[in-house]
């Protein structure tokens, strides 16, 4: 049985509904699903890719924030099994606790623009667990998690992003494919979680640390922002010219960074 009132979008949770068919049949086509999967969507609206999800899959958790969503979920989809409905924030739900022995889940998500970078975050911390994710992401994000070196969209999420994933974005899809229409154009991105990161830091904590403090002023030389952590001489000392800015520098530069400062700091730690 459905709900008999038609549910509202709400502006506060960042609800834009997906409607167009043929973007559906599009996306479902880039997931390819099988039977032996375990899917996890966030924020699943009201159902428009989790029914035909449930189709071809092992089983599918859904993570919805809005109580609404869950009732009317809930009505809909009471008679299948595969379905486990959590009424939860994706920002604070442990994805791990899904995944039982060596079960890998594949997620998926259309999210909104606030949360879109931090849970981002919240899942890289989980990647072990995940298989790959396909998300629905205002178009300029997209351009952001994928861009290079040198580009105006390169910065912190560019780097942690593709240093942790493999990150491949899909297709635009424009506003009037939802209701209400944002004003904004979307795009789906997959994220393939590295087995082991192209190049491989020394020391996780200290390559984020690195990255965040050369992106927090941008605009400034690496000399001035990477102060407190590196002279003008130890970036040179690593063929990095203090003139630079953080947009740049390759992943490979701010890891070689993270390397060598790692390793100072292990050589003061035993001298002491």
């Amino acid at each position: 049985m459905q709900n008999s009132k038609p549910h509202k979008a709400r502006k506060r949770f960042g609800q834009n509904f997906l409607h167009d068919q043929g973007v559906i049949q599009a996306i479902l086509s880039a997931i390819s699903s099988n039977s032996e999967d375990h899917l996890v969507e966030i924020g699943p609206g009201q159902g428009a890719l989790t029914e035909p999800l449930l189709q071809n899959c092992k089983k599918i958790d859904v993570v919805e924030l809005d109580r609404d969503l869950v009732r009317l979920l809930e009505n809909k989809f009471s008679t299948n099994s595969k379905l486990a409905i959590h009424s939860a924030d994706a920002l604070f739900f442990d994805f791990g606790e899904l995944c039982k022995g060596d079960d890998k889940i594949r997620v998926i998500g259309n999210l909104p623009y606030n949360i879109s970078t931090p849970l981002m975050f919240h899942l890289l911390e989980g990647r072990a667990a995940i298989k790959d994710m396909h998300f629905m992401l205002q178009k300029e994000v997209v351009d952001r998690m994928q861009a290079q070196p040198g580009n105006k969209h390169y910065g912190k999420l560019s780097i942690m992003l593709q240093y942790h994933c493999h990150v491949e974005k899909l297709f635009d899809v424009p506003p009037e494919c939802f209701d209400p229409a944002p004003k904004v154009v979307s795009a789906i991105v997959r994220l393939i979680p590295h087995k082991k990161p192209p190049i491989e830091t020394e020391n996780p904590e200290l390559f984020s640390r690195i990255v965040t403090q050369a992106f927090s002023q941008r605009r400034k030389t690496l000399r001035n922002s990477l102060s407190g952590l590196f002279s003008a001489e130890q970036l040179t000392a690593q063929n990095i010219d203090p003139k630079l800015r953080a947009e740049n520098l390759s992943i490979a530069e701010f890891v070689k960074l993270s390397n060598d400062l790692s390793q100072r700091k292990s050589a003061a730690n035993q001298k002491t």
